[in-house]
C-alpha cells in the first residue's frame, strides 16, 4: 500500500523494451536505501516490482497491461518520475490509502496560475465522472490530491507550491497525459449500487403491477 505522499523526483536512466512489456532503470539514489529485490515502489503511482537493485538504483519490469494503462509507456531515458517507497505496517498515512493500481490516464486541459497555487483542469473519460466527488480525493502521477470541482468529464485541482517543488506535476504543462487513480471505497459503492439498481428496478415494477 502507498499514502500517495511522494518522497522524491528521480530520473530514466535506462529503459528497454522486452518481451511482453517493458523494463526500466531509475536513479532512485537514497531512496534506494534498505530497498530489497521484490519490494513494491509506486513510479508515477504505478505500483512496480523491483526486479534488480544496484548501487543508487533499481529496475522494474512493466507489463503491458500496466503500459497500456498509464503514461508509463512513454518515458525515455532523463524524464523525471515520481517516487513512493511502500509504507510499512504502523507508518503513519499523511495522505490516503493508494493501491498503485491506475484506472485510467487523464490529459491537463488547462493551468491557471494563482497567487502561491495552480489550478488545473484533468480531462477524463465520461465513464469515470461517477468516482469524482469535489472534495474527495484522487491521485495523479501518485500524488494525493482533493477534488476540488467536477464536470462531465474533467476534474479540478489545486496545486500548492510543496506539491509543485516535490512531485513532477510542477513541471506539467496543458496536454501532457497523466495516470488517474480513484478512490478505491467510492468505486466500490457505486459498483455495488450500479449492480443493485437492475433488481430494484425490477422490484419497483413488480409492486407497481399487483397494485394495480
Amino acid at each position: 500500500m502507498f499514502t500517495g505522499i511522494v518522497q522524491g523526483i528521480r530520473k530514466i536512466s535506462a529503459v528497454e523494451d522486452i518481451e511482453g512489456g517493458r523494463r526500466l532503470r531509475i536513479q532512485l539514489e537514497d531512496l534506494a536505501e534498505k530497498l530489497q529485490q521484490g519490494a513494491s515502489v509506486a513510479v508515477n503511482g504505478v505500483c512496480l516490482t523491483a526486479i534488480k537493485i544496484e548501487v543508487g538504483s533499481a529496475e522494474f519490469d512493466i507489463i503491458q497491461e500496466s503500459l497500456d494503462r498509464s503514461n508509463l509507456g512513454t518515458l525515455v531515458i532523463g524524464d523525471s518520475v515520481d517516487i513512493e517507497r511502500a509504507c510499512y505496517f504502523g507508518d503513519e498515512v499523511g495522505g490516503h490509502q493508494v493501491t498503485g493500481h491506475i484506472d485510467c490516464t487523464g490529459k491537463i486541459d488547462e493551468i491557471r496560475k494563482t497567487p502561491n497555487n495552480r489550478d488545473v483542469v484533468v480531462y477524463c473519460e465520461e465513464e469515470w465522472g461517477s468516482y469524482l466527488i469535489p472534495k474527495g480525493w484522487i491521485a495523479i502521477d501518485g500524488v494525493s490530491l482533493t477534488v476540488v470541482d467536477v464536470g462531465n468529464n474533467w476534474f479540478s485541482i489545486s496545486l500548492i507550491p510543496e506539491t509543485l517543488e516535490q512531485t513532477v506535476l510542477g513541471k506539467k504543462t496543458k496536454g501532457d497525459i497523466v495516470n488517474l487513480e480513484f478512490d478505491h471505497t467510492t468505486k466500490v459503492i457505486v459498483r455495488t449500487v450500479e449492480r443493485m439498481l437492475p433488481e430494484i428496478k425490477i422490484q419497483m415494477l413488480e409492486e407497481i403491477k399487483n397494485n394495480k
